[in-house]
């Protein structure tokens, strides 16, 4: 199926989201989307989806003029799509979610299980995507969701399939397998638009590129494009893409964590199980490890959101191990937590507000009783045009906003003011290039001004980019600290546990003594282990 889009634009109110955007996608390619976030990328395909109505411009498949009012004019046309966020009922199984809606029935009305279970089964052989068709979602990882989302596309015979960031929330590893199930895709004859603003993806899996900017196309590219270029094309002018930084000049003690262990949601093991770091003002530790380590319960009691059943956390020497949330912070903490819908922003509250959550009962932003609604605008002001937010209003809900700059509010929030410790836990997820040079710059800026600095991140182009010393979490434990330098194989074999006990830091050891460890890494194993 040839699809071209001519000419589409539309704007809400003032704002032009898609500036007369034309683009061509042939039958067995992988087309590639390329903009920063607030481009126009997923307003476009949502236009396409049948999700919006263009206010000017055509769709045509195989040269006919279609109008889609409606997703379910899109999919009998043949377009599927697989949002940012998945669109799966979590308590159904698979078969029931990727049918809903055009159950089968046999005589007397009744469903058709069986048949609905053998086409999810014939499809997920068909295209290696290994989903057991009995289970029930919400027991999936995100990585097996997103597959059941893409059977869902092809029981109803999509031969487009629209992936809006789907990489977003997986692991290098689902990343390649998903990679994977792209290529069979479009050696099958589906075509794919494949919606980013991650440069190296893009580069691996395209056949073509076409990149926004503003709403406008800005440049179409065909592989291989250096990062380099692609990224000024994204962006309207030269990209840092590796953040400048000196070497660190560390200082005292700022965090001391000793033999922490924290509850976990179950009665399994605890996820973080004696761990013990310290870092020290103006230096960067950034944390390495495949997600679900115990990384994000470690921010969380960091930040007093969990429990801690054993062991202490110390700032500055004060001993902060049972203080509350709002005592942190106002003890010189700020936090960028993992999920910034659930636990960063509230989505119904203005940008403004958003921007002064930590700070709300503390002058200028409070008067007495009151807010200070003057001063409340003028910080949001501020903060948008430092930040380069995308929104219609310092007044627009945070919730409208794309993932991208809502990210943006957080980290201007939480970057703008002095502190003694930085904890950001995957800082730039969901940012484009623009972005990160900024974020990365700020960060090391926070280093260089004495701050005591952690990043948790599961992108190891992150870690290596940031991070003055690097410690590895497996299962709740580090299993090893390393000079920013080593290997990325040797840090592979520490995220796989490849640590003995020798190997691991000790508790509460000195940055002075995890660096005479760092001379000696242990071998490095095969590029496999990553």
């Amino acid at each position: 199926m040839q699809l071209e889009l001519r000419g589409i634009t539309k704007r809400f109110g003032s704002l032009v989201a898609n500036d007369g955007i034309s683009l061509s996608v042939a039958p067995g390619q992988v087309h590639a989307l390329l903009g920063e976030n607030g481009a126009g990328k997923s307003t476009l395909m949502n236009v396409l989806y049948g999700l919006l109505q263009p206010d000017e411009g055509e769709i045509r498949i195989d040269s006919t003029p279609v109008s889609f009012h409606s997703p379910k004019d899109a999919i009998g046309a043949g377009i599927g799509m697989v949002h940012q966020h998945f669109m799966l009922v979590p308590p159904f199984t698979v078969a029931e979610n990727v049918t809903l809606g055009i159950e089968q029935v046999r005589p007397g009305g009744l469903l058709d299980a069986g048949r609905t279970r053998r086409e999810v089964r014939d499809l997920s052989r068909q295209y290696g995507l290994d989903v057991n068709p009995d289970a029930i979602v919400e027991d999936l990882p995100v990585g097996l969701q997103q597959r059941v989302e893409i059977i869902k596309a092809l029981v109803r015979n999509a031969s487009v399939l629209v992936l809006d960031e789907p990489t977003a929330v997986l692991t290098p590893g689902e990343t390649q397998e998903l990679f994977r199930i792209i290529r069979q895709l479009r050696d099958g004859g589906t075509s794919v638009i494949f919606i980013s603003h991650k440069l190296k993806e893009v580069q691996e899996i395209a056949d073509h590129i076409t990149v926004l900017r503003r709403g406008t196309v800005v440049g179409e590219r065909t592989p291989p494009a250096t990062e380099a270029d692609l990224a000024a094309l994204m962006v309207g002018r030269d990209v840092q893409l590796r953040v400048s930084k000196a070497p660190a000049q560390p200082g005292e003690v700022v965090l001391a964590v000793t033999d922490l262990v924290v509850a976990g949601r179950t009665h399994d093991h605890p996820p973080v199980n004696g761990l013990s770091f310290e870092v020290r003002a103006g230096e960067i530790l950034g944390i390495a490890g495949v997600q679900g380590n115990g990384q994000t319960e470690l921010c969380e009691a960091l930040m007093g959101l969990v429990p801690t059943i054993t062991g202490h956390v110390a700032l500055n020497g004060t001993d902060l191990t049972h203080a509350s949330p709002r005592a942190r912070l106002h003890s010189g903490i700020a936090y960028v937590p993992e999920d910034r819908n659930e636990d960063g922003l509230v989505g119904s509250f203005s940008v403004a507000e958003n921007l002064i959550l930590n700070t709300y009962n503390r002058q200028p932003f409070a008067k007495g009783i009151n807010l200070n609604l003057p001063a409340i605008a003028a910080n949001a002001a501020t903060r948008i045009e430092e930040f380069d937010v995308r929104t219609q209003s310092a007044a627009a809900p945070a919730g409208s906003l794309s993932g991208g700059n809502q990210q943006k509010v957080i980290l201007a929030r939480e970057l703008g003011g002095e502190t003694k410790l930085l904890i950001a836990s995957q800082p730039t997820r969901g940012l484009d290039v623009g972005s990160i040079e900024f974020v990365h710059r700020r960060i090391v800026e926070e280093r260089d001004a004495g701050a005591a600095v952690l990043i948790v991140s599961s992108e190891l182009d992150e870690i290596y980019a940031l991070a003055d010393r690097i410690a590895v979490m497996y299962e709740g434990r580090i299993t090893g600290f390393r000079d920013p330098d080593v290997p990325a194989a040797e840090l592979g074999r520490l995220m796989a546990g490849g640590a003995d006990a020798e190997e691991a830091a000790p508790p509460a050891q000195s940055a002075q003594d995890a660096q005479g460890e760092q001379a000696s890494p242990a071998p490095a194993t095969p590029e496999g282990d990553q």
